[in-house]
């Protein structure tokens, strides 16, 4: 079963903008603002682009809310309405793999699912209708550790 579905905003380099306006609406603190000079080989980002946003989150009520600012190549496609992203916590590698396939299925895989510094299972897809998903099962990856 999914542990929590989360929305992934993506920003054209003022994510971390936003969100202070989001935590003065509603709150909280940031368990974690990553840049992409804060990932090995700055997550392929160049030199120019280290110090955007990689990831932030904001919790609101039992949810978070995420996002990053679009890099590179990305940021020529980028405008407001195609910039949110679901988030799914499957409980385990299975479920993950079950989901990622299914959602696929007749739809655009954008980064297969794979480990990264951050989860055992991790892979972005939009599907045959244009909603754009992450697939993130943590597993005993903890960044940072």
């Amino acid at each position: 079963m999914v542990q929590a579905v989360n929305p992934y905003l993506n920003f054209p380099g003022n994510t971390l903008d936003a969100f202070e306006f989001y935590r003065s609406v509603f709150g909280g603190e940031f368990p974690m603002v990553l840049r992409y000079r804060d990932f090995p080989g700055n997550m392929g980002a160049p030199e120019s682009a280290a110090d955007a946003i990689a990831h932030i989150a904001l919790p609101i009520g039992p949810g978070m809310l995420m996002g990053t600012d679009v890099i590179g190549e990305q940021l020529a496609s980028f405008k407001p309405g195609n910039n949110t992203y679901i988030v799914l916590a499957p409980d385990d590698a299975g479920e993950a793999k079950w989901l990622f396939d299914r959602l696929s299925a007749g739809g655009e895989v954008e980064m297969p699912l794979q480990a990264t510094e951050w989860a055992e299972q991790y892979g972005i897809v939009a599907d045959r209708f244009g909603v754009q998903w992450m697939v993130n099962f943590e597993g005993q990856v903890k960044f940072g550790d």
